[in-house]
């Protein structure tokens, strides 16, 4: 019997054969990322989507980057046409605002070889209570999107509250009062002010994955709810490496933003969070920009207090 197994497996391995699946490459989209906020210049990065299996190494990244494309800015009557800019070139209030979107130090935007469209123009200024409208005229295609500056929701208190095991650090309790005439969506962020050799800690604001959130549950109503510092410190303690130290000055950033805007980055969140899992389904993230492009045109009404944390 033993001599039937190598004409078995001669068998077997001659009825195998090599399948070469031709995958077709998808349409590449333009993709947006921009927004504008209370007092803040509008920014827009505008990158080209790539292949699934096209190489993701940052030199693929900068390379779709998108500096041939007509941008422009209408609120009301008024057109803005807006520049194209590295981020050196920006004031510093965008660059800080562009460091933010991208999640980066300041000083790690002079390495990112890209170009923004912002402009100078102090009129184009984002005012509360205003819709704006971004055209982008790309490649032979217009794509549109508009969004609003919604009036600040401001917090009814902020109070540092130290851990009862370590009362060097402690957490962030926030009280909300929730209009009850629409549904909301807001953004939390904060930055550490207090000086570390001489210079703030922060330049820009920071925020977690759970930065944006809803009314949907609390709608109407009044919540509190504790927050800790989107970043760990390596040098505090561990378990406290996300808390605010004693003594610390806290800027808080509380924006009011429209649903479309908290829709696009909780989905956007979720698909990240899933990424890699076998059991997490495909995330269908969405966009109010017109012309199947891809991205988010954002609109933030922003609220800021300063929280002392002291007991």
């Amino acid at each position: 019997m033993r001599y039937w197994i190598p004409f078995l497996c001669l068998f077997l391995f001659s009825c195998t054969k090599e399948v070469t699946i031709d995958i077709p490459a998808e349409e590449a989209k333009l993709v947006v990322d921009a927004r504008i906020e209370t007092h803040g210049a509008p920014i827009v990065l505008l990158m080209q989507s790539q292949y699934l299996y096209n190489p993701t190494d940052l030199a693929s990244y900068f390379s779709s980057n998108i500096t041939n494309a007509t941008v422009t800015v209408r609120s009301g009557n008024i057109t803005y046409p807006l520049s194209l800019f590295a981020p050196s070139e920006l004031p510093l209030a965008s660059q800080i605002t562009l460091a933010e979107m991208l999640n980066l130090e300041l000083n790690a935007l002079t390495f990112f070889p890209i170009k923004v469209y912002s402009t100078l123009d102090p009129a184009c200024l984002g005012e509360e209570g205003k819709s704006y409208t971004l055209d982008i005229a790309y490649d032979g295609d217009d794509y549109s999107a508009t969004t609003s500056i919604r009036a600040p929701v401001p917090l009814t208190s902020l109070s540092w509250i130290p851990d009862q095991e370590n009362n060097t650090f402690g957490l962030c309790l926030a009280v909300l009062s929730d209009p009850v005439s629409q549904v909301n969506a807001y953004r939390w962020e904060s930055k550490i002010i207090t000086s570390v050799n001489g210079q703030p800690k922060d330049y820009r604001f920071r925020h977690g994955g759970s930065s944006y959130f809803s009314d949907e549950f609390f709608n109407g109503l009044t919540i509190d709810f504790d927050t800790r510092y989107p970043e760990k410190d390596s040098t505090y303690p561990s378990g406290f490496k996300r808390h605010f130290k004693y003594g610390d000055s806290v800027v808080i950033r509380f924006s009011h933003i429209e649903i479309p805007v908290y829709n696009y980055f909780d989905k956007m969140r979720s698909q990240m969070e899933s990424n890699g899992s076998p059991f997490s389904s495909p995330v269908l993230i969405p966009s109010n920009i017109s012309n199947g492009a891809l991205g988010i045109w954002a609109g933030y009404g922003t609220w800021y207090d300063t929280l002392y944390c002291i007991p």
